[in-house]
């Protein structure tokens, strides 16, 4: 491309959007990339502050920010998220599908590394929905040679840096813990709110039992859901440090290998997870009853996605583990367990 006077770009086509700023924070398109400038375009050129113009002269060597915006996007997404349409040489993706969002934060910093392009994503393991965006990429320049663009794609090769995994169909089960519970004494508030967390999910519910305050029967109801074939079993209630909250024994005496009881995050600071065979066993605190979002929202989908939970998972929360609980709830799209 060259940089010509204005005046002189009759008949030229313009490399790049040109956008035109009006007071007030509108901004829209005033050329397009491609556009052929005509005479009556000079004066609307000149008062959007263009004196001078890059028009397109190309042989091959280099990428216009447009077409480098375009590869940059498939080396970020593949096939399997959406495309939407360039804009000021800046491509943006978004989900297909719901699911767990996944980023290659290694391959992210390699191809940011380059300086003349950029990607910038949602934090990684964030559930997703179909038309949720992903991310945003774009070449710094208005082009790019295309020996360097061939470095950033051997660069991101072979795998795509985003990927989403698909929820997996789950068989899930509840176990209420309480005595009050249990007597009848009062309602069980905890799993109406655990099914209405598993509406965004694929799962079959194969049923819920209610026991006392007694370890050994919550036991027995544990084992014989996973012997029932659920994948998840859901354990409620008792699960704080107070000599009459033995939910977490009674997960340990299942043979259950525990993974963590405790978890750096508020609310769910009282978390326990564990697995018996390939049966996630999650022990819920109170919290999850009461509060809008809790440490269930950030390992529910991970554990819907396949994904083995691990205590370093656990430990990773630690960092953006604390809800705001703000007054208008937005997650995910906010910091709560960003990672």
């Amino acid at each position: 491309m060259k940089e010509i006077r204005t005046q002189d770009a009759v008949g030229h086509i313009i490399s790049h959007d040109i956008t035109r700023i009006i007071p007030g924070g509108e901004k829209s398109v005033a050329f397009k990339k491609g556009h052929v400038v005509r005479e009556e375009d000079i004066e609307e050129l000149l008062k959007v502050g263009k004196s001078h113009l890059y028009v397109w002269e190309n042989d091959g060597s280099v990428l216009h920010e447009n077409e480098a915006a375009a590869v940059l996007a498939s080396l970020v997404g593949g096939d399997e998220l959406i495309r939407g349409e360039v804009k000021e040489g800046k491509i943006e993706l978004f989900a297909d599908r719901s699911g767990l969002l996944r980023v290659d934060k290694e391959k992210l910093a390699v191809l940011n590394a380059f300086g003349e392009v950029m990607v910038a994503t949602r934090h990684d393991l964030s559930p997703v929905r179909p038309g949720d965006k992903l991310a945003g990429t774009r070449i710094i320049p208005l082009a790019i040679s295309a020996e360097r663009m061939d470095e950033v794609c051997q660069a991101a090769a072979p795998s795509s840096v985003l990927a989403i995994l698909p929820y997996l169909r789950k068989r899930v089960a509840i176990v209420t813990t309480g005595s009050e519970v249990f007597e009848g004494l009062i309602e069980d508030g905890f799993t109406p709110i655990v099914r209405e967390k598993l509406e965004d999910f694929d799962v079959e519910d194969i049923g819920n039992l209610k026991v006392p305050d007694n370890p050994e029967m919550t036991t027995n109801a544990i084992m014989r859901m996973v012997e029932n074939g659920a994948d998840v079993v859901f354990v409620t209630g008792g699960m704080s440090v107070d000599p009459d909250d033995r939910t977490p024994l009674a997960i340990k005496n299942t043979g259950a290998e525990v993974v963590s009881y405790g978890a750096p995050v508020l609310p769910g600071a009282m978390f326990m997870v564990a697995y018996l065979g390939d049966a996630a066993i999650l022990g819920l605190p109170g919290c999850v009853m009461h509060a809008k979002r809790t440490i269930l929202d950030l390992v529910l989908p991970r554990v819907m996605a396949g994904l083995r939970v691990s205590l370093e998972d656990i430990n990773g929360l630690a960092a953006g583990g604390l809800c705001l609980s703000c007054k208008e709830c937005i997650f995910p799209a906010c910091g709560f367990g960003a990672v």
